[in-house]
């Protein structure tokens, strides 16, 4: 079995052509990247790489350390030569970048067969060889099989025969039937793995090895990474894990993919399941905001596009679909592969092919049927300055999931407004627990009161069991696009016994505000007394607080014990009496936003910040609002978020720092919610919502002696215009 992964061709049999005054290596080069400056920043940057691990000579030391420390690193550089070596080979025929690939390859091939369990790895994940846990063997085998690949047909047979047998396949072997548990996960360490020996089996022409990482170690399908492919994305593309884990599974799913289709053309590996790598390779650039990912579940906050993940994801993308709009994504990049796919991407970009990324609006289905709740992403703008509402109505997420059921976020100016924390974890950082999850991604960033969305008795949605978790997903119920009335509404049932909960999220264009406004209505069905906590969580610098307050100047006390509440400062209290006053305004940049809420009888808000309880300082200490009310039944939380305003440093000039929105009003009238939105220019707008998913269906209410109608879930009413 020949194997192949799309590499560049060899430039070998070139550089013995026609007779030049140009050094012959460097023709090849330079022809092959002419027109493409992008493919020859990407060889120049590899080739000072591989040239510097050439420089250090061949390193492979015993593992020993954990995420973050020496052994573990020099690995993951070594994995990284071993690929990029392997390209250069057959860009250039450079004898040198074979040798040293082959070296380091020969070295492995003496240490694998000695190691056993590694010293550092951790009881509640699987235990690597080469590094801590089985994963990041797995990405070894990923990146170090193309490399090897590359150079096969040029060692002596002794040669080939050692890396065959006393590494990759005893690799292989380790990774699957030695690794049984985690290679038939529906799972992203199992993605990696079946990624990494079904191309090992292409490259050795095993076929037992390409058919188990395929069908599961059984054969029977159930597992396996077609399996995979089929359960872990929505037919939408999304993948349960969140973007972040989506980002980093995407790697995998295509390079093996890639392989697939040049060696098992038959399968038409990117048709299957409607074409849905391709779809999720899509997806995955609208979860985003600036380049960033939407920082669902266990999130690092500093992942964005420019990620190895996504330079492969674009080219095979690219090759397979010439879409011109990827083109767009790899000049944001400003990277990508060394690969034929690559080169065609960077070609195609310097002939000015490139159009612009369509972000929209869109929903999102979660689950593998679809019907595992939904993300919900409303628009306006671009996806650098413009406005973004993310409403998080998605499934739990498997053990990466957090206890967030109809949270949200928001972007506007490029920034995050309205914040997610993401993932407690300082990414092979040794000095913070081996660059490993931290005891408050448990304690703090999992639970939900680090999230938007509403908390009972302060306990956890679903008590914080995961496994319970995975059991129950948010229905969606609503979603509009509209323009100027973008929409989405979902309800959460069994996150807490006898309450039931419908948030509607709304991005709003009023008449006489200069950016779009949020509003937001949850409505909370509960049998018997509970405490009802609505934390805010946002990023920016408070200006105004449009209530009395009792500030905690001296010490500040904790809010709770448990359940993320042991990590709450409360810096003031306060019980804003009516509407007008039940707001906080923040500047975030040069922008002002103001979060204005109906109070209800007895309720207080809570002015607070995250880093209690955190000796070790492992916390960001971020700011949060949280509306608290005690009720004997349900009640309905309703607010608003409004940005407005200037502040120019420069000039030393503020325009607008104050709240533009005059007054907000809620009712319930029959089955349906109502909120009223008076701008100070005396623009009146309704948001109407009769929770009835008959679109045919016409609803009547009247809200301040105003009676409207409407058709329909849900609409955006403008009563009057701003006054000239």
């Amino acid at each position: 079995m020949v194997a192949s992964f799309g590499l560049v061709s060899s430039a070998a049999a070139a550089v013995g052509g026609p007779s030049s005054q140009m050094d012959p290596v460097a023709a090849v080069l330079e022809s092959q990247s002419s027109g493409a400056p992008l493919f020859a920043k990407e060889v120049d940057r590899s080739k000072a790489f591989v040239s510097m691990m050439m420089d250090a000579g061949v390193i492979v030391p015993t593992p020993k350390d954990p995420g973050g420390g020496y052994t573990h690193e020099q690995h993951k550089q070594n994995y990284k030569a071993i690929y990029l070596g392997g390209q250069l080979f057959q860009l250039t025929g450079e004898q040198k970048y074979a040798d040293y690939v082959r070296e380091l390859l020969l070295a492995y091939a003496t240490l694998y067969p000695t190691l056993g369990e590694h010293p550092a790895r951790k009881n509640s994940q699987g235990s690597g060889r080469i590094f801590w846990q089985v994963l990041n063997d797995a990405m070894w085998m990923v990146h170090s099989i193309q490399g090897y690949e590359a150079i096969r047909s040029s060692l002596s047979k002794a040669d080939r025969k050692d890396i065959d047998d006393n590494l990759f396949r005893k690799a292989a072997a380790f990774l699957s039937t030695g690794s049984a548990v985690t290679f038939s996960k529906i799972h992203n360490h199992a993605t990696w793995a079946t990624a990494g020996v079904g191309m090992t089996g292409y490259v050795l022409g095993d076929r037992e090895l390409v058919d188990i990482a395929l069908l599961g170690l059984d054969k029977s399908g159930e597992t396996g990474f077609l399996r995979q492919s089929e359960l872990l994305f929505s037919p939408d593309g999304y993948y349960t894990e969140g973007p972040y884990y989506q980002r980093f599974a995407l790697k995998p799913f295509v390079v093996f993919a890639g392989a697939i289709e040049k060696n098992d053309p038959a399968r038409q590996i990117f048709e299957h399941r409607d074409g849905i790598l391709l779809k999720a390779l899509r997806t995955t650039i609208q979860l985003t905001y600036e380049g960033y990912f939407f920082p669902f579940n266990d999130a690092i906050r500093d992942k964005s596009l420019n990620t190895d993940e996504l330079y492969h994801g674009v080219a095979i993308a690219y090759r397979k679909t010439r879409d011109p709009a990827l083109l767009s994504i790899a000049n944001w990049q400003g990277r990508t592969v060394l690969s034929d796919d690559g080169k065609l991407v960077a070609a195609d970009l310097a002939a000015g092919k490139a159009v612009p990324f369509p972000f929209q609006s869109l929903l999102l289905s979660d689950g593998p049927d679809g019907d595992q709740g939904a993300v919900a992403i409303l628009r306006k703008g671009d996806s650098t300055s413009g406005q973004a509402l993310v409403a998080k109505n998605s499934s739990q997420g498997m053990g990466h999931g957090h206890f967030d059921k109809l949270s949200w976020q928001y972007y506007d100016n490029g920034h995050e407004i309205v914040s997610d924390y993401g993932a407690a974890r300082f990414l092979n950082i040794e000095a913070k627990q081996g660059g490993r999850y931290l005891p408050e991604n448990e304690s703090w960033a999992k639970q939900t009161i680090a999230h938007n969305t509403l908390v009972v008795d302060e306990k956890s949605h679903l008590d914080g069991d995961a496994k319970a978790a995975d059991k129950i997903a948010p229905e969606q119920l609503y979603f509009s696009d509209e323009a100027g009335s973008q929409i989405s509404s979902a309800k959460m049932s069994g996150a807490y016994p006898g309450v039931e909960f419908t948030r509607t999220l709304a991005l709003l264009e009023l008449d006489g505000l200069s950016q779009p406004l949020v509003a937001d209505i949850m409505r909370v069905e509960g049998e018997g007394r509970h405490q009802y906590d609505m934390p805010l969580h946002y990023k920016g610098h408070i200006m105004r607080v449009g209530f009395d307050i009792q500030s905690n100047v001296a010490g500040r006390p904790i809010l709770g014990s448990d359940n993320g509440y042991q990590h709450i400062w409360v810096d003031a209290k306060g019980k804003p009496s009516d509407a007008e006053k039940a707001f906080v305004t923040w500047i975030k940049d040069d922008r002002f936003y103001t979060s204005r809420w109906i109070p209800q009888a007895g309720s207080e808000a809570i002015l607070a910040e995250s880093g209690a309880n955190d000796p070790n300082f492992n916390l960001r200490r971020e700011p949060m609002i949280i509306q608290r009310i005690k009720a004997e039944r349900g009640v309905v939380f309703a607010s608003v978020l409004e940005a407005h305003g200037r502040y120019d440093g420069a000039a030393e000039r503020t325009t607008a720092s104050d709240s533009q929105i005059k007054s907000i009003r809620h009712e319930r009238s029959g089955g349906s919610d109502l909120l009223l939105i008076e701008t100070l220019a005396g623009a009146k707008s309704l948001l109407a919502i009769s929770y009835n998913s008959d679109p045919e269906k016409t609803h009547t209410a009247s809200i301040g002696g105003t009676q409207v109608s409407w058709r329909g879930f849900a609409t955006h009413i403008k009563l009057t215009e701003a006054a000239q």
